[in-house]
């Protein structure tokens, strides 16, 4: 039986563009085993997952649960949970951590201030503070979600942390299972299709320098789509890494076709055309699900520096 994964690589979709949309991502340890709605079929408290779902409902913020690499039997309550905050949005990036007995204690951040890039709250609730260690790759192995997940992701995990990789965790959900592995890598937030494990290993190294590596990139969760596709485009037309550097101000129109301006910390500023497209032929956009259908995909048409217009589709 086909995979969706599989599909996806042979009709070579583009990954530009796809990736989850989060000001910040708020990040609880649990271990054991996961259900396909992980914040409310998980050894977490439903009544705490679902408080913490209406809670992040319209603030920017993600919710999305965390566990070492590695078997998952149920092991238990575990005594102390890792929490993290991270926030995306350039100029104001940061990657807060936090270790906490009670998940109660989350219900205590303010997640809309956390959404805009506050993290005071963090700091009062549950004692937070700067992370002090290196950036994080957020592996996707949720089977339950999608089989590609667990099929490809568990190993892709399990590989970077036997090889002694800091940083590396399973997570709930990303988005975009038929990219399996999909990864996301704080605090910049930038995601990645079709990850392996060098790939996430230069990725994080990246990160560490400040810099973006756009080998298998998705796009920076800070953005919407069509932003993120459009980041991306002038990232390559320039030749420019540095995470910090770029920032879209502006995302003008709406489905199927934007026009975002993309500046620069030192004062150009590029309009992106980008159309929304489908990816063809129809297919199952994840396992387990029957209904064939065609992906929306974000094409950059256009880029144009200081009236200067170069078409890149028609």
């Amino acid at each position: 039986m086909s995979r969706c994964t599989t599909v996806s690589r042979l009709l070579d979709e583009p990954v530009s563009g796809t990736a989850a949309t989060a000001t910040t991502w708020l990040l609880l340890e649990q271990p054991g085993p996961w259900g396909a709605k992980a914040l409310t079929s998980s050894h977490l408290d439903p009544v705490l997952g679902r408080a913490l779902e209406a809670a992040a409902q319209g603030t920017g913020v993600r919710v999305a649960l965390i566990r070492r690499p590695g078997r998952h039997a149920d092991p238990g309550t575990p005594a102390v949970r890792r929490v993290y905050a991270a926030h995306t949005v350039p100029g104001d990036v940061w990657l807060h951590a936090a270790a906490v007995r009670d998940p109660a204690r989350l219900l205590g951040l303010d997640l809309a201030a956390l959404g805009a890039g506050d993290h005071r709250s963090f700091g009062t609730a549950l004692g937070g503070r700067p992370h002090t260690g290196g950036p994080l790759a957020l592996v996707c192995t949720n089977g339950k979600r999608d089989r590609c997940c667990a099929l490809l992701g568990r190993p892709l995990a399990a590989e970077l942390a036997a090889s002694g990789v800091p940083g590396i965790w399973e997570v709930t959900h990303l988005g975009g299972h038929r990219f399996s592995p999909t990864v996301l890598v704080l605090p910049y937030g930038y995601a990645y299709g079709r990850a392996e494990a060098h790939a996430v290993k230069e990725a994080l190294h990246g990160a560490q320098e400040g810099r973006v590596v756009l080998d298998g990139c998705r796009g920076r969760s800070a953005w919407e789509r069509p932003a993120q596709a459009a980041e991306l485009a002038v990232r390559e037309a320039v030749g420019e890494y540095a995470a910090g550097a770029l920032s879209v101000v502006r995302t003008e129109g709406s489905a199927p076709r934007w026009d975002v301006t993309v500046a620069h910390t030192d004062g150009r500023r590029w309009r992106v055309g980008v159309a929304q497209g489908a990816s063809l032929p129809p297919r199952a956009e994840s396992c387990g699900v029957s209904v064939l259908g065609s992906p929306a995909r974000m094409d950059v048409v256009s880029l144009r520096q200081a009236g200067t217009a170069t078409a890149l589709a028609s």
